[in-house]
């Protein structure tokens, strides 16, 4: 007998859909019977991902949305909701970086490079802040919108996207990790608040994967390694870098209500064993 597949007719909604590893996920859960929403800034890598997802039979809808900004995450839900009914499987996978908030220099080597420019003393408020904004509230706002009609109905599944930093603070991205961090405590606050609302709410920390916003850090022109890319590999047990559906698995595990009914609060690495490597 077949069944029909564990998210059919489902409306989930994926932020930061346009992007290399969220976009990946937009499809996963489409071939699983979801009807998912796309939202991102711009509406040209959106159109991208659905057309995918309904050349392979699924349904999309492409939202274009600034995740800071709730009244156009309002009129979202209600567009969202007129098409596909309530959204009850959240994706927040929005978040990035700032120039502006990173280290040019990994550490101090010595007394006279306090001044030399391009270390912590040199991140600008600005972009400090942005990155807090970005990943942090990025996350909270989306979650305050289309998580309440989910308590209000008594079930609803919300998988926030981290990253490796967020556990072992890495070199230049300071900011970046310590939002991260803050998105992981987010996380297991609201797993606690929303619990007997019927509310799972779990986070995926990816480790390392080439994406769109990193690809000058960690790869030279001509497609080799750079040294910072050299140094995460060699604190990366597999050896390799992630690949976009190395996250898939844990995505679907934790969208499905019969596989992970009793899973929240949980914050996941998906990391080719990064996080459990101790340099030794």
């Amino acid at each position: 007998m077949n069944t029909p597949p564990f998210l059919q007719d489902r409306a989930a909604l994926v932020t930061g859909a346009g992007g290399v590893l969220c976009s990946r996920m937009a499809v996963a859960l489409a071939a699983c019977g979801a009807n998912v929403a796309l939202m991102g800034r711009r509406r040209e890598p959106l159109e991208t991902v659905a057309g995918e997802i309904r050349a392979n039979g699924g349904k999309a809808l492409c939202v274009p949305c600034d995740v800071l900004d709730k009244a156009g995450l309002e009129a979202a839900r209600v567009e969202i909701e007129k098409a596909f009914g309530p959204v009850s499987l959240l994706v927040n996978g929005a978040g990035g970086n700032n120039p502006h908030a990173t280290a040019q220099k990994e550490t101090l080597e010595s007394p006279a490079d306090a001044s030399a420019g391009g270390t912590f003393f040199d991140l600008t408020l600005d972009g400090v802040r942005d990155v807090f904004t970005l990943n942090y509230m990025g996350t909270l706002l989306p979650t305050q919108v289309f998580a309440k009609p989910m308590a209000q109905a008594g079930c609803g599944v919300i998988i926030n996207i981290s990253s490796a930093s967020s556990f072992r603070p890495l070199t230049k991205v300071g900011a970046y990790g310590g939002a991260k961090a803050a998105v992981n405590s987010l996380t297991q606050w609201l797993a606690v608040h929303l619990a007997k609302a019927g509310v799972r709410v779990n986070a995926i920390v990816p480790g390392f994967f080439i994406t769109e916003q990193n690809r000058a850090l960690l790869t030279t022109p001509d497609g080799g390694l750079t040294p910072r890319s050299q140094k995460i590999l060699a604190h990366t047990p597999q050896g390799r870098f992630g690949e976009p559906e190395d996250l898939i698995g844990a995505l679907l595990w934790l969208a499905n209500d019969a596989a992970a009914g009793f899973v929240t609060g949980a914050v996941i690495p998906v990391d080719g064993g990064f996080t459990a490597y101790s340099g030794v």
